[in-house]
């Protein structure tokens, strides 16, 4: 299903005292970029992280913000670090006789220095893993959900555009097929009000005639454009990601109708050219939300 690069899902899993609470959220943005913000217990699932939501997004700039809150009675280990604690005191102590001021430290102000006490939780990290990613699971899954329902807003908005744009190709198509009659009526109108007479050279009309109808043809050019207009279409019902395919025809079908537009010697045509034009501009806005 095409899907929209705009999209946010959330998700919130609490089991034996663990809060995990994920938001992912996501704009436009030309290739991949995932960007993570995590706290500093759980910097280590970091990469995890991210392999995970890049599987399911190839396109888009994403935010990836996660809290997480710890109240569960955990098996801890308390370690000193004994000989920096000494170099501590040495030091400050060194610094007390330079400076003549009092030095009485007590063991709590020791152990508040950094580094001297340190806390280790006994607890595997595997399980913290396993709810973790429970709970990317979740909020990736909304995610891509409210990402889906966009693309397919996207995709009906687009549909309408392009038939539309069939619609007038076809018109223009059946305008084109009388473009060298009238040219040649014209041409005869004009020769017999320049000479004022009758008589025609029909040799030399012919010659006219053939320049002319090699300078106007835009047979090429609406093949091309139906060409792309099918593979539009085509692409409509695609379940890969599909921007850049879509970019690509977008330019292709806009550099036909302006060679359409210069080569046709018509009013009417012109007319159409321009809503085909509207339109074209229109599902260049609306494909680049697309993934």
């Amino acid at each position: 299903m095409i899907k929209s690069m705009t999209g946010f899902g959330r998700s919130s899993y609490e089991i034996d005292g663990r809060k995990y609470i994920v938001e992912i959220k996501s704009v436009n943005h030309k290739y991949s970029d995932i960007s993570i913000k995590l706290p500093r217990v759980l910097i280590s699932f970091e990469d995890r992280i991210r392999k995970q939501i890049s599987s399911n997004i190839s396109r888009g700039k994403v935010d990836v913000f996660v809290s997480f809150e710890d109240y569960s009675n955990k098996i801890t280990n308390i370690k000193i670090n004994k000989s920096l604690a000494k170099e501590y005191l040495k030091q400050l102590k060194e610094l007390s006789e330079e400076t003549n001021l009092d030095f009485s430290p007590s063991i709590i102000d020791i152990s508040k220095l950094p580094d001297v006490l340190k806390i280790e939780e006994l607890e595997e990290s595997t399980q913290i893993s396993k709810e973790l990613e429970i709970a990317i699971l979740e909020a990736t899954k909304n995610f891509i959900e409210m990402r889906e329902a966009e693309g397919q807003k996207l995709i009906i908005d687009i549909k309408k555009r392009v038939d539309l744009i069939q619609v007038k190709t076809e018109e223009i198509s059946t305008l084109s097929s009388t473009l060298v009659q009238e040219y040649i009526e014209k041409l005869e109108m004009r020769i017999k009000e320049i000479l004022k007479t009758d008589v025609v050279d029909e040799v030399r009309l012919a010659q006219e005639v053939v320049i002319y109808s090699d300078k106007c043809s835009i047979e090429e050019e609406l093949t091309r454009l139906k060409s792309h207009i099918s593979q539009f279409n085509k692409l409509l019902n695609c379940d890969s990601p599909i921007g850049k395919k879509f970019d690509f025809l977008v330019q292709e079908m806009n550099r036909e109708v302006n060679t359409i537009a210069s080569k046709a010697n018509s009013l009417e045509i012109t007319n159409r050219v321009i809503e085909i034009k509207t339109e074209i501009e229109n599902i260049r806005e609306q494909i680049q939300n697309i993934e």
